[in-house]
């Protein structure tokens, strides 16, 4: 049997070397692995959540070690990031065990410079020397960059960035999108209590259900195209859509396919479905998705959304947008995201309107456009519509109330703090000339 405690060391110190994306890796890594189930939720508890914390780790780091974090080896650096989440964010786990624990997977030579830091931390219970300054302490106690901070406080306020922050540790548990067109949420309902899962219906949309059930008890759910993984937010997302059977709606920016399978599923698999990605190779998840639901009205094209395809001009009833971002209303979810260079968010509203801009050639006359982002930016959401709206006077924002949710000038913004879904922005327009 593998030592899950070793894999995620493994796992830290690629990751760092090679900077794989963190889903990719843990299936990677347990596609290779001989686990139990235990140890194979321990490896990914633990080589997720250092990598969501990293920031606080290294911090702790920076203040109990003589030796520059910068100095120290990578080895050694990511054993103790190790030791220290335990210590710090796992309960169940005795000091003394996750101390030894680490000691035991270091090479000869580090050995005593490892346990001296983390038993340095135990012996001054634990303290973490909080930065002076209001936005590096926050930073350092929710692991996000003061950088990204910023642009929270720039879009919506210091108040609101701050629980923006707050909230971005939280997980709660998996949602999932019924698949009305095999099980009624009832019924899956039933099915998740059966083994022990404490489930429970979405307060927004009835065909959500929130679970606390692990992967490995879903799985078959999943497999037999019964339920799918979607947010709260997401959904609502295609709820607003509001698609109807028999309608044509083109998903320009599909993958991996959640909306299109909810729109599909929303339409009573009648109609058309065109699911649109920039890479062929991400369209396999639509395809293999939409097989495993039943659905059989979704087509899938290699197509740049900021290309145009003459035949598809004044043909489709809804076109939605939901146009690469910078992600970070999913940080909760993809903690690799936080720490990307801020500098590349910047680009990003340009190929966004783009994106729009020429989307909204393929909307019928009293169709609708719909734009959507996965990120908490104003200069990714609301700036980007206002100065499409402006260019282009033959469309109109659409107000819109779906389930509780009120649009203020056909825009709304899910806030994971006040709405408990993902970071998230739809915009709704209609064609009218």
């Amino acid at each position: 049997m593998d030592n899950p405690r070793k894999m995620a060391l493994n796992s830290l110190i690629k990751s760092e070397s090679v900077s794989s994306f963190s889903n990719i890796e843990i299936n990677s890594a347990l596609s290779r692995a001989d686990l139990e189930k235990n140890d194979a939720a321990l490896y990914t508890a633990l080589y997720m959540g250092v990598t969501e914390r990293l920031l606080t780790l290294d911090h702790i780091i920076s203040a109990y070690s003589k030796v520059p974090i910068e100095k120290i080896d990578i080895e050694a650096k990511n054993a103790i990031r190790l030791g220290l989440y335990q210590l710090c964010f796992m309960d169940k786990i005795p000091d003394y065990s996750a101390v030894s624990e680490t000691v035991e997977l270091c090479p000869k030579r580090s050995k005593g410079f490892v346990n001296a830091i983390l038993r340095g931390f135990i012996r001054n219970n634990k303290e973490i020397p909080y930065p002076e300054d209001k936005w590096k302490a926050i930073s350092v106690k929710t692991s996000i960059p003061v950088a990204v901070l910023d642009i929270f406080k720039d879009s919506y306020g210091e108040d609101t960035a701050e629980k923006i922050a707050l909230s971005a540790t939280f997980r709660g548990g998996i949602s999932l999108r019924v698949n009305t067109l095999k099980k009624t949420p009832d019924e899956i309902i039933k099915i998740l209590t059966g083994i022990g899962a404490q489930c429970s219906v979405d307060k927004y949309s009835s065909d959500i259900i929130k679970t606390n059930a692990t992967v490995a008890q879903i799985k078959e759910l999943i497999d037999t195209g019964c339920v799918f993984v979607q947010d709260t937010a997401s959904r609502l997302t295609t709820k607003i859509i509001n698609a109807s059977a028999g309608e044509r709606i083109l998903d320009a920016c599909a993958c991996p396919g959640g909306k299109s399978f909810s729109l599909a599923i929303d339409m009573n698999n009648e109609g058309e479905i065109i699911s649109c990605d920039l890479h062929k190779n991400k369209l396999s998840l639509v395809k293999n998705g939409a097989k495993r639901l039943g659905i059989d009205i979704i087509k899938t094209k290699e197509q740049n959304g900021k290309e145009p395809v003459n035949e598809w001009k004044d043909s489709f009833d809804k076109v939605l947008c939901d146009v690469p971002c910078s992600g970070l209303g999913v940080i909760s979810k993809k903690p690799d995201i936080k720490y990307k260079p801020v500098n590349a968010i910047y680009a990003l509203p340009q190929i966004q309107y783009s994106i729009l801009q020429n989307c909204s050639k393929y909307v019928k006359i009293g169709a609708e456009l719909i734009y959507s982002t996965c990120t908490l930016n104003k200069k990714e959401n609301e700036d980007v519509v206002r100065a499409f709206l402006e260019s282009n006077t033959g469309f109109s924002s659409v107000e819109f109330d779906v389930d509780g949710i009120t649009s203020h000038g056909g825009m709304y913004t899910f806030f994971p703090h006040i709405n408990s879904t993902d970071g998230f922005f739809v915009a709704k327009m209609k064609r009218v000339k």
